[in-house]
């Protein structure tokens, strides 16, 4: 998920990489969030923080490589 959105998002937004992280990171704490809300409205599924954490530490690790990418970084090793 994170590297989908941060991808796009830096596509999009090719001369403000940092308002793209903010972007991006504020769609995987709400994506991640909205899932395990939306299991505890319906009543289907198991409603657990820990998995909402958990998502979105994954979609932070998932943000590296577009930003990598995109500043150069990832050919300079």
């Amino acid at each position: 998920m994170g590297v989908v959105l941060q991808a796009f998002l830096l596509f999009l937004l090719p001369d403000h990489p940092i308002l793209a992280v903010i972007v991006t990171l504020i769609l995987v704490i709400a994506i991640s969030y909205g899932f395990e809300l939306a299991s505890k409205i319906t009543h289907r599924g198991v409603y657990d923080v820990m998995d909402a954490v958990a998502s979105t530490l994954g979609g932070l690790v998932g943000m590296i490589a577009p930003l990598l990418y995109k500043t150069h970084l990832f050919f300079a090793w």
